[in-house]
């Protein structure tokens, strides 16, 4: 056994069995009328039936599906920064966090496009708890981050992550994608937490840590969405936080909250790949050798880049000034789409609650006060 088995996607010869324990499922035959709806059940079983790799399942199925999931519940995805990719060249991606599935998912569908190397990506295992949610994740080359472990443990398990992830990119030649942090952003505020950067550097084996991020290619990722179709669901967490009160999640919470990311609307969405940190990645070598300082200011250079590289729409203008009542930004949206924005504000929380609309608000003016905070 491979000390990866716990945590890896499923190995190419391991994939046709696990599509022939899932095919009968009722979630497989959902997937398969949402993503094929004009083909019979008949003709994609078969092709699921001659199906023996990961790629083959990732570009015969989950990218038509992701494709057909755009094209019901978006007005389009737009991207920046894919030409500098090199071909059949393993990046470690790290981006901000909104939605629990389409984030990467959305990624690789724009890495196939550009005939890029699709990504290994981590996904918790809160949301793999369904036999058949783990299968599908296993085949679409996700590996396990385990949560809530005790300490000891939760230190075993992110040396084991850290070496994975650096065998990926390093032995495999295979990109990687991760989160800037544990679980999405809440109220729009993308930071980077030093605990991630952290578990990456553990399998270091550069005399400097900078050297070792360089290595393993590490590239900023910012992804936005015009309309956050959980806004809602992120809003029992954030009423807890705002009255200090601790939020226990409610039973399937995970799962609802997946399902409502794919087929709730977005409107548009744009992903950016940023540019390589390797002149901060010298900086911060030359400036400490600690390497917790170390981490903390290429944390602060992670941020920097996704902030400035996020896409801002109307939604989040209309946003901060609603929330600040002002008009600060008014030349960037119509009096339609402000007129649209409250309504949706209106029909999907307590607007005179102030607390609550003070949050729901604050979820898509954050991404403005951080942009321009380095302007």
């Amino acid at each position: 056994m491979s000390k990866f088995d716990a945590i890896r996607p499923f190995y190419d010869a391991e994939v046709n069995d696990a599509i022939l324990s899932s095919i009968h499922h009722p979630m497989m035959k959902a997937l398969m009328d949402f993503a094929f709806p004009d083909t019979d059940e008949s003709v994609w079983k078969e092709q699921l039936n001659r199906t023996h790799s990961i790629r083959d399942f990732q570009i015969n199925f989950a990218y038509r599906a992701v494709k057909k999931v755009l094209e019901k519940t978006s007005d389009g995805v737009t991207t920046s920064g894919f030409e500098k990719l090199e071909p059949n060249t393993a990046y470690l991606f790290i981006s901000n966090h909104r939605d629990i599935i389409l984030d990467t998912s959305i990624l690789n569908v724009c890495l196939h496009d550009y005939k890029q190397i699709l990504t290994a990506s981590a996904i918790g295992d809160n949301l793999v708890k369904k036999d058949f949610l783990l299968c599908l994740s296993r085949l679409n080359r996700n590996f396990i981050v385990q949560r809530g472990l005790p300490p000891r443990e939760l230190l075993e398990s992110s040396k084991l992550m850290s070496e994975y992830i650096k065998h990926l990119i390093c032995r495999e030649n295979r990109s990687v994608w991760i989160a800037q942090r544990e679980g999405r952003t809440k109220d729009g505020n993308d930071a980077t937490h030093t605990g991630v950067l952290k578990m990456l550097a553990m399998a270091n084996d550069e005399s400097n840590l900078m050297d070792y991020f360089k290595k393993v290619k590490l590239l900023p990722v910012s992804i936005s969405y015009e309309y956050d179709p959980t806004d809602v669901l992120k809003m029992p967490q954030l009423m807890a936080e705002a009255n200090d009160e601790i939020y226990v999640k409610q039973k399937n919470e995970d799962f609802k909250t997946l399902l409502s990311g794919i087929i709730g609307q977005k409107k548009r969405i744009h992903l950016h790949v940023g540019d390589f940190l390797d002149n901060e990645l010298d900086t911060i070598a030359k400036e400490t050798t600690n390497n917790n300082k170390q981490i903390q200011l290429l944390a602060q250079a992670l941020d920097k880049s996704i902030h400035q590289s996020y896409k801002l729409w109307p939604t989040n203008y209309i946003a901060y000034d609603l929330l600040y009542n002002t008009q600060k930004y008014k030349d960037f949206y119509t009096e339609n789409e402000k007129l649209l924005f409250e309504r949706r504000l209106e029909m999907r929380i307590d607007t005179h609650n102030e607390v609550m609309r003070e949050g729901f608000l604050a979820m898509y003016a954050n991404p403005v006060i951080n942009k321009y905070k380095y302007a």
